[in-house]
């Protein structure tokens, strides 16, 4: 599968969560405020509940249901109830947009 372009980059709100479906896959995207661009998946792994409408917070997405926070970097939740970790995916930034394949995770 090949990268899908998502946006651009300045179309991404600082610290606002996004979500992308591609071919299927739940994706959260995520602009820091240092200007890095995170995408991991959207699905909290404690429940069935989009991540993307939680609240964004340093490098972490925090589910608004119950409260697991998910690190952008790793996927790893920072804390109960959650303890699976969601998938990271590869982000491209080629002349000004985002990209995402959602067949490539992010080992980390």
């Amino acid at each position: 599968m090949a990268s899908t372009k998502i946006c651009g980059f300045d179309e991404l709100g600082v610290n606002e969560a996004v979500k992308v479906e591609i071919d299927g896959v739940p994706i959260v995207v995520v602009r820091d405020a240092a200007g890095d661009v995170f995408a991991i998946g959207d699905t909290c792994t404690h429940g069935d509940i989009s991540l993307s409408e939680g609240f964004v917070e340093d490098d972490t997405v925090e589910c608004w249901a119950h409260g697991s926070k998910f690190s952008l970097r790793t996927g790893k939740p920072l804390n109960l109830p959650a303890y699976e970790p969601v998938p990271v995916y590869q982000v491209d930034l080629v002349d000004g947009d985002v990209y995402i394949d959602p067949s490539v995770t992010v080992a980390v």
